[in-house]
């Protein structure tokens, strides 16, 4: 990877860039974007697309630079539907005033062009590319086909984008496996952190009694949701409340589940805490809900598969089921249930996963790509970023 010298002269502190897919939706690598605001308060963020109402309220003390997708409201409700442009607007979007950028991407931050040090925080390669066939059955049938007609153009321009960055970093041991074979690229690994305090404020959720289990997604076909709601419509004994995405067209909703949307953190808190348990059988990077419900001392039901292997441990905070079927899950509920589980000790399991500890991993991994204070202006000769543009000029 190549390496950036910057000019002697800089502040204290130095200035640091977020750089993010798009912040128009409240999931895992938007909590991830906010803890590093928090290690990094004067950093500016720069993201394709920015909706205020439908992200995390966070987001709305800090500078947020958004490209010219997010002008467009159709746009900024499915940015699905903006996946055949975003390359160009990506490349096409220098940014100067960094001495590091911090890309938080799973497709197109770590395209963002610069002279200063980038460190990439890989949620996954771009899924629409390298796995396509989970990703692309719910995005709109005409960015589907454009990104069909455009998939040479885009994995060009995408492994060109990984080849600027000076440092990758993986989210779990699984992204780590996808970098090297997408990139051949050997990434480090750094956990996110739990999005949530436990010990924040809680709000009860009207209608919903304590001992339910829970369900947090985006209505993405790879969450496998539709499959946990198979499984408890056959428990009558059970509750499911789903926080996320609508049913399915044509999927019913029994009466021993509850589907939730637009919750505040104060309400996911209480169903954190009130819950016998989480579930979760979709194809994960890391996931986060299994370690924020930790947090609460709240064990899990989870697929043996991807990120829940790297932040979960089987007995202590886990049942682990071995196939996206719903009878397995339902034995895996079933055995959640009957287990006698010890709170305090998931608690301490989650502690590993703490915005402090990722915060201090972070300012560790600015500091390995700053350059030597010692050099001079003189002895620096500034690296050309190749432009990651120039496949797509005539698509």
């Amino acid at each position: 990877m190549p390496t950036h010298p910057r000019a002697a002269a800089r502040p204290a502190a130095p200035r640091v860039v977020i750089a993010h897919d798009y912040l128009t939706q409240k999931g895992g690598a938007e909590r991830v974007v906010l803890a590093m605001l928090e290690a990094f308060p004067d950093a500016r963020v720069v993201t394709t697309m920015y909706n205020p109402s439908t992200t995390f309220p966070e987001f709305r003390r800090h500078r947020v630079e958004s490209l010219w997708p997010g002008r467009l409201k159709v746009l900024r409700d499915d940015p699905r539907r903006a996946l055949p442009v975003l390359a160009r607007a990506v490349s096409r979007h220098r940014i100067d005033d960094a001495d590091v950028v911090l890309a938080s991407s799973s497709g197109w931050a770590h395209g963002f062009p610069t002279d200063a040090p980038k460190i990439v925080y890989c949620h996954n390669p771009a899924r629409w590319l390298h796995v396509a066939e989970d990703y692309l059955p719910n995005v709109p049938p005409h960015a589907r086909l454009a990104l069909r007609a455009l998939e040479p153009r885009l994995l060009e321009w995408d492994r060109a984008a990984a080849r600027t960055a000076t440092r990758y970093l993986a989210n779990s041991t699984v992204v780590q496996r996808r970098v090297r074979r997408a990139y051949g690229i050997e990434a480090g690994l750094l956990h996110p952190p739990t999005g949530i305090d436990p010990d924040g404020a809680q709000q009860p959720v009207p209608g919903v009694e304590p001992g339910f289990l829970l369900t947090v997604a985006r209505a993405r076909c790879y969450k496998n949701t539709r499959v946990v709601c198979e499984a408890v419509a056959a428990m009558p004994h059970v509750r499911l409340v789903v926080v996320g995405g609508a049913a399915e067209p044509g999927e019913p909703t029994p009466s021993n589940i509850l589907r939730l949307r637009d919750l505040t953190d104060a309400q996911l808190r209480w169903l954190y805490a009130h819950a016998a348990g989480l579930v979760g059988v979709s194809h994960e990077d890391f996931g986060l809900t299994p370690v924020e419900a930790y947090s609460f001392g709240v064990p899990s039901v989870l697929l043996r598969a991807g990120g829940y292997l790297d932040s979960s441990v089987e007995g202590l905070t886990t049942v682990f089921v071995d196939a996206v079927d719903a009878d397995e899950l339902r034995a895996g509920i079933e055995t959640l249930l009957a287990t006698a589980w010890q709170p305090a000790a998931i608690r301490r399991h989650a502690d590993k996963f703490s915005a402090a500890s990722f915060g201090a991993a972070l300012h560790q991994e600015v500091r390995r790509v700053l350059p030597v204070p010692a050099l001079s202006d003189a002895a620096i000769v500034r690296p050309r970023t190749e432009p990651v543009v120039a496949s797509l000029e005539h698509a």
